[in-house]
């Protein structure tokens, strides 16, 4: 994810317990997602669909972050 900024993610990782949080969920639903969508683990569509939505929620918050340290 981003490997354009993967200096400024370690970065933010260790400065920004917020964005290190965010980062953390994110990784959480990505391997939760594939998971399922491996059956693994048992959801419905929706279900999935809702995980993957929110996943996408926060990969844009995560974005907006990387972007306004990259301008700082």
């Amino acid at each position: 994810m981003f490997p354009e900024y993967r200096d400024l993610i370690t970065r933010l990782k260790t400065e920004n317990a917020h964005f290190t949080r965010l980062f953390d969920e994110h990784n959480t639903l990505d391997q939760r997602i594939k998971n399922l969508e491996a059956r693994i683990e048992l959801a419905t569509d929706e279900e999935i669909e809702s995980l993957k939505k929110e996943k996408l929620n926060l990969k844009d918050q995560l974005y907006v972050i990387l972007k306004e340290a990259d301008a700082a």
